[in-house]
């Protein structure tokens, strides 16, 4: 009989474990906790690393209708709107990283696994299903839910985002280091925006002790909106709770008015702080192990959150299919071969989280100047700087 794996968690990397399980033949079983998928989410930017793997596993042609491709990548001053950077993107991704570069909604990247993964394995998405625990046992592990009944399978995949159940059994308490940043999030119609509407592209906005980023998705007809600002008197990580639209407009008093205007005109302000935390030592436990956030939660400082969990989906996979040695084996040559990448790009995204939040004229004029020189002189020197990132290839 096929081997059976247990994925706790029906987000990005969950769900994309299903379905590259079950191209490889696996029998799978997603219990997520929430009782349906709701619309309760943000835009994400998915790079052409992870584009190439949706791509493999036949995902890609059911987000057509929904994704937007950006022309650029943009910075821009927040107060003044000044344009420091204009990156060509959607010319040249496929060309230089091997596949496009888009912008989608998480809940429409949600439906499309979904429903890929219903193509290959009906009903095996479960809701409603709260995970509190696990055991090993003789011949794999065994998933403890709310109501005490138990679901039994050679696999169990921990992928239960950022307050992990599954890790906090495996290595303990989480220990995360507040930022001394939140971050304010919103969607907002275009139609309702007007000509106040942010570029059509991926837009980084500058400013003293804050940035804001604008990104499009449901095919360009929605503004994404995420605000960092510093601040140290708020530390709640829960990124579903409302905030206060008179907070968000004085944070962003004095900027530029397409952000103003979309901060107003949005129906819900969400508002949580941002966290960050060192690699874990181990990320499997026999024949239970972590995968996305549950393994590496990310800053949003790279927009590579839901990518990486992609990532180790599809690599996971690979090394269940090659290690002959059994599953204990086969996920510690998954660790070994994800945490490098993962904990460069966790790195990376925390020195990035304050990279434009420059508060003198000085170190705005060191900082930028260089940006703006490259950019109109030299792009190719500036898309380099992800070669290493979206360049990978992963597809065997």
């Amino acid at each position: 009989m096929s081997p059976k794996a247990i994925i706790v968690g029906g987000g990005i990397g969950g769900l994309s474990a299903a379905i590259c399980l079950s191209l490889m033949g696996w029998r799978v079983r997603v219990l997520e906790q929430a009782a349906k998928i709701s619309e309760i989410g943000a835009g994400l930017q998915i790079s052409p690393n992870g584009v190439k793997i949706l791509d493999k596993i036949g995902v890609m042609p059911r987000l057509e209708v929904d994704l937007f491709e950006p022309e650029s990548i943009e910075i821009r001053m927040g107060i003044s709107g000044r344009r420091l950077l204009d990156l060509p993107i959607k010319a040249v991704a496929t060309h230089r990283w091997g596949a496009r570069y888009i912008q989608i909604h998480r809940v429409d990247l949600i439906a499309a696994l979904s429903t890929r993964l219903s193509e290959l394995q009906g009903n095996a998405l479960q809701t409603g299903a709260k995970v509190t625990s696990y055991r090993q046992t003789e011949e794999g592990a065994d998933v403890v839910l709310a109501d005490n009944s138990v679901v039994s399978g050679n696999l169990v995949i921990g992928a239960d985002g950022i307050h992990s159940a599954i890790r906090r059994q495996m290595l303990g308490p989480d220990v995360p280091r507040f930022t001394g940043n939140i971050a304010w999030r919103a969607l907002v119609p275009v139609a309702r925006l007007g000509d106040l509407a942010p570029p059509p592209t991926g837009c980084i906005w500058a400013g003293r002790h804050k940035h804001a980023v604008t990104t499009r998705v449901r095919a360009g007809t929605v503004v994404n909106f995420v605000g960092i600002v510093e601040q140290t008197n708020w530390q709640q990580e829960n990124w579903k709770t409302e905030g206060a639209k008179k907070g968000a407009l004085s944070d962003f008093q004095g900027w530029d008015p397409r952000i103003l205007a979309v901060i107003q005109e949005a129906d819900t302000l969400h508002k949580w702080g941002l966290f960050d935390r060192a690699p874990l030592p181990q990320w499997h436990e026999k024949h239970v192990v972590l995968l996305g956030d549950s393994a590496h939660p990310m800053l949003p400082s790279m927009a590579q959150g839901a990518v990486q969990s992609i990532e180790d989906a599809y690599v996971l996979t690979q090394c269940l299919t090659a290690n002959h040695k059994g599953i204990p084996s086969a996920c510690s040559a998954y660790f070994d071969q994800r945490i490098k990448r993962t904990a460069r790009v966790q790195q990376v995204s925390a020195q990035n989280l304050k990279l434009f939040h420059k508060s003198t004229l000085p170190a705005q004029l060191f900082s930028y100047v260089p940006i703006w020189v490259a950019g109109k002189f030299a792009p190719g020197l500036v898309q380099r700087r992800n070669d290493w990132l979206y360049g990978e290839n992963l597809i065997s």
